[in-house]
C-alpha cells in the first residue's frame, strides 16, 4: 500500500536544495538515524540534479510502502531526452567530463532498491530504503504525524543547508578518521599475529619432519626385526613338526602336548612376525599390488579348503556365498585373501558356536563387497572404531579367553584402502558383527571406486 507524503516539481537549482532539506526531514521523523538521513538526503539530490540540469525539470514524490517490508520510496521523473549509455553507467564502465552518470551509480549505492526506466521520452527512478525496525512497527501512528509536521514546516535557506550538510561532511571525515585509526591499529595487529603464524608454521615443520624421520626409522625396524625373526621361527616349526611326526622315535602323550604349544605359539609368533612386515611394508609404501584376473568362486575354494582343519569340532559351521553375475575381477587376488583370511579367522575365534557367513555380492557397477557375518559375542558400538587401530583389542569378557595380536583388522583396513577400497563394520553385543570391504572390481593405481 502506498501513501504520499510530499510532492513538488523540479525546474531551478534551489529546487535541489528543497530536494534535499525534505528528504532530509521526512527521514528524522520516520526515525532513521543520523548517517542514513544523510545517505537518503545524498542519493536524492543527485538525482534531483539530473533531472534539473540533463533533463530540464522533473517531479520528485516521497511516500511510504506499506508492505512486508516497509520503506520511504522516492520516485524522481523527467521528461528529458533519455540516458542512451544507461547500462554502461550502472555497470561502472561510463566515464564523462561532465560527472554525468555519478550521481546515479552513487544513489544506487547508497540506498537499499534502486530501479530506472529510461528512455527518449524520459526516465524514471524509483529509490527506497527500508524503515528502521521500530518505526516500522508504529508506521500508522507515525505517519499521521509525519504528515501534520511537514505541513508546518517551511524550506530553509540554500546557505543554512549549505553549512548543515559541510557539517555532515567534516562529522564524516571525523568518523572516517577514527576508522582509519582503528583500521591502522588492526593491519599492525595482524602483521604481529603473521609473524606469529609464520614462526608458528615453521616450528609445524621442524615437528613434521621429526615425525617422518621417526616413522621411517620405525618402519625400518620393525622391517629388520621382522626378517631377523622369521627365519629361527621358521626352524623351529620345522623342527616341532618333525618331532610331532616321531621320525626321530615315538613320543609319550605329555611330550606330543608340550611339543605342539610350542609349535602352536611359533606358529602365532610368526603370524604376528608377519603382520608387522606387512604394515611396515604399507606404512614406508614399499607394498607393490599384483592385480590378475580371477574369479570370485576360486577365491573361496581355496579359502574353504585353508579353514577347513579349523573347523573340525562342527560346532561352528562356515559357508560361502557368492552372487550371481560377479564378473572376472582384476586386482591383487592374495591381498584380497589376506583380507578374508583376517576376517574370518578373527569370526571363527569370537564364535563359539554358529555360522560363519562369507558372500561376495556387486556393489554399483565398479566395485564388489565381500562380507564375514558371524553370530559371535559381537563388539560393543563404542568399540567399531577401536577395533581398527593397531595393537589395540577391545576389552571384555570374552578377550580374557582368546588371546590376540590387534594387527589383523588393522591391516586389512590398509590393505583393502592398498587397493582402493574401504572397510566398515556392523555388530551387536551378543548377537554377531558383520565385516565387509569393498575393493573395486578393477584395480587402476587410484584410491577411487
Amino acid at each position: 500500500m502506498r501513501l504520499t507524503l510530499l510532492k513538488f516539481e523540479l525546474r531551478f537549482e534551489h529546487d535541489i536544495v528543497l530536494t534535499r532539506q525534505r528528504a532530509r526531514q521526512i527521514c528524522a521523523l520516520l526515525g532513521f538515524d543520523v548517517l542514513d538521513q544523510t545517505r537518503v538526503a545524498t542519493a536524492v539530490s543527485e538525482l534531483a540534479r539530473n533531472a534539473v540540469v540533463y533533463a530540464g525539470k522533473g517531479s520528485v514524490e516521497f511516500f511510504v510502502d506499506r508492505g512486508s517490508n516497509s520503506s520511504l520510496t522516492v520516485e524522481i521523473v523527467d521528461a528529458g531526452p533519455g540516458i542512451p549509455e544507461l547500462k554502461a553507467i550502472l555497470d561502472g564502465k561510463y566515464a564523462s567530463s561532465s560527472g554525468f552518470g555519478v550521481g546515479i551509480v552513487a544513489a544506487k549505492r547508497l540506498m537499499d532498491q534502486f530501479e530506472i526506466e529510461s528512455d527518449p521520452s524520459g526516465t524514471r527512478i524509483i529509490i527506497s530504503k527500508i524503515l528502521p525496525s521500530t518505526a516500522a512497527r508504529e508506521l500508522p501512528h507515525r505517519l499521521s504525524y509525519v504528515l501534520e509536521e511537514l505541513s508546518k514546516m517551511g524550506p530553509q535557506s540554500p546557505f543554512a543547508e549549505i553549512q548543515r550538510q559541510n557539517q555532515e561532511l567534516l562529522s564524516l571525515m571525523d568518523d572516517l578518521r577514527d576508522r582509519s585509526d582503528d583500521l591502522q591499529r588492526l593491519n599492525q595487529e595482524l602483521a604481529e599475529t603473521n609473524r606469529g603464524v609464520v614462526a608458528l608454521y615453521a616450528e609445524l615443520d621442524d615437528k613434521a619432519e621429526d615425525i617422518q624421520r621417526a616413522s621411517e626409522q620405525k618402519s625400518i625396524f620393525l622391517s629388520n626385526m621382522s626378517h631377523e625373526f622369521r627365519t629361527p621361527l621358521a626352524s623351529i616349526i620345522s623342527m616341532t613338526g618333525i618331532l610331532l611326526g616321531e621320525m626321530d622315535g615315538p613320543l609319550n602323550s605329555e611330550q606330543t602336548y608340550q611339543i605342539g604349544l610350542i609349535k602352536a605359539s611359533s606358529e602365532a609368533l610368526l603370524s604376528l612376525v608377519n603382520d608387522l612386515l606387512d604394515l611396515a611394508k604399507i606404512e614406508a609404501g614399499k607394498t607393490e599390488v599384483h592385480p590378475i584376473e580371477f574369479e570370485v568362486a576360486g577365491l573361496f575354494s581355496a579359502l574353504r579348503g585353508m579353514f577347513r582343519p579349523l573347523l573340525v569340532s562342527g560346532s561352528v559351521a562356515l559357508v560361502f556365498h557368492e552372487e550371481a553375475g560377479i564378473p572376472i575381477l582384476y586386482t591383487d587376488e592374495d591381498k584380497i585373501a589376506q583380507i578374508l583370511r583376517n576376517f574370518i579367522a578373527n569370526a571363527i575365534k569370537y564364535t563359539d558356536s554358529g555360522t560363519v557367513t562369507v558372500t561376495a555380492s556387486i556393489m554399483g557397477s565398479k566395485a564388489v563387497t565381500f562380507t564375514v557375518e558371524d553370530t559371535g559375542v559381537g563388539i560393543a558400538e563404542e568399540f567399531h572404531e577401536q577395533v581398527f587401530q593397531e595393537f589395540t583389542q577391545v576389552t571384555g569378557a570374552h578377550q580374557r579367553s582368546k588371546l590376540g595380536t590387534g594387527l589383523g583388522l588393522p591391516l586389512a583396513r590398509r590393505l583393502s584402502e592398498l587397493l582402493g577400497g574401504s572397510v566398515d563394520l556392523t555388530s551387536t553385543l551378543g548377537i554377531g558383527s558383520k565385516f565387509r570391504a569393498t575393493i573395486p572390481m578393477v584395480y587402476t593405481g587410484h584410491n577411487e571406486i
